[in-house]
């Protein structure tokens, strides 16, 4: 009996001895997973802020241009028109050629104008002879004043008659009534006009008009005096003056016609091409950047993305007031400005960010955002 219970009593204290060792390594092991929570717990809880590109930009005094594409007009543009009827006899002229004020151009026929101006000249002769004859037996008593008057007006009728057909004779010579270049001959040789009808252009070319039209928003930038650049299609380049700017909008497009005057004395420049008008309107500061770093913000405006002193993000709304083939100019910048150029579209206004500098002058590229920020 007493082994018996001495081999019971050995049993329980073998189970006691296998419990008590699975309780120490269940406690070691619980001791490593609450020491490793305890180092990694502070690492999670300090995010880091993102990293993202920027450069610092400084401002430079830029012209705002209103930039306008146009059409080069001749500074007078006249339609000469014959002041009689009669057909084109013969032209004194070649179609190109320069003429003066008073040169004569073409001459109209004729026809029984010489006649009849003998004619005018016999009846006024024979009126002058009635009212000498009217005017003797008037001193004599013998003739009326009524009488007299009347031989009077015979006279100033045919003399009228005879001044008509001899203007009439004059206006068969077509001449020019400015200075200028014959554009055009409407009527040739053989051609029949009737009074008023056209016979020639002539165009003086000499200063030229840039005439371009001005949105009803942009008009009040512009005023006579201002100068101009003028950029033709074949590449040359010319220096003008505004000369004329419209107080009234034209119907329909609701745009102001304004006029540049561009000197050309050799007449180099041609007339009735297109050309592109850069008027200087003003200068501002700016700044150069590319488009690539520029967005919107929730309310959609245009603008850039900047940091402060404090390394926050502050968004810029922008104006842009010049494109370059490299970049377009803005202005709503603070004068020196660090301008996030990788990272911009993936923060917010009033974050902290970890600004690293864009090493433009060497070339290095700062590498895209991976995950939300920069390496």
């Amino acid at each position: 009996m007493a082994d018996s219970w001495w081999q019971r009593l050995r049993g329980q204290a073998r189970v006691l001895l296998a419990l008590g060792i699975l309780l120490l390594v269940i406690l070691w092991i619980a001791s490593g997973m609450l020491g490793r929570e305890a180092d990694e717990a502070p690492r999670a809880a300090e995010p880091q802020p993102m990293a993202v590109a920027v450069t610092t930009l400084e401002a430079e005094p830029v012209e705002r241009l209103l930039v306008l594409q146009g059409r080069v007009e001749p500074d007078l543009r006249v339609l000469v028109r014959a002041e009689t009827a009669g057909q084109v006899a013969e032209w004194e002229v070649a179609r190109g050629a320069r003429v003066t004020a008073d040169a004569p151009l073409a001459r109209l026929r004729m026809d029984d104008r010489e006649a009849r101006r003998r004619q005018a000249i016999a009846r006024l002769r024979g009126a002058e002879s009635e009212f000498e004859a009217a005017q003797r037996l008037h001193d004599q008593g013998h003739v009326s004043r009524t009488q007299l008057e009347a031989r009077e007006a015979e006279r100033e009728a045919a003399r009228a008659e005879l001044e008509a057909i001899e203007l009439d004779i004059r206006n068969t010579r077509i001449i020019a009534p400015v200075d200028g270049v014959v554009n055009q001959r409407v009527a040739e040789r053989g051609d029949f006009v009737g009074r008023g009808d056209p016979v020639a252009e002539i165009v003086d070319n000499d200063p030229l008009l840039a005439v371009v039209h001005v949105p009803q928003h942009q008009i009040g930038r512009v005023e006579p005096g201002q100068a101009a650049r003028i950029r033709f299609l074949d590449g040359r380049r010319a220096q003008g003056e505004v000369r004329f700017v419209s107080r009234v909008a034209e119907v329909g497009t609701q745009t102001f016609r304004v006029e540049v005057e561009v000197p050309n004395a050799d007449e180099a420049l041609p007339s009735g091409i297109s050309a592109g008008v850069e008027i200087p309107t003003e200068t501002v500061a700016a700044h150069k950047l590319s488009p690539a770093w520029m967005g919107l913000d929730d309310s959609g405006r245009v603008g850039v993305k900047t940091v402060d002193d404090d390394d926050r993000v502050v968004f810029h709304a922008v104006e842009v007031i010049r494109a370059a083939t490299d970049g377009v100019w803005v202005t709503g910048l603070p004068e020196r400005a660090r301008v996030i150029t990788i990272g911009h579209g993936f923060v917010t206004p009033g974050e902290t960010v970890r600004p690293r500098p864009t090493e433009e002058s060497t070339g290095a590229a700062v590498p895209e955002p991976v995950g939300g920020a920069l390496p």
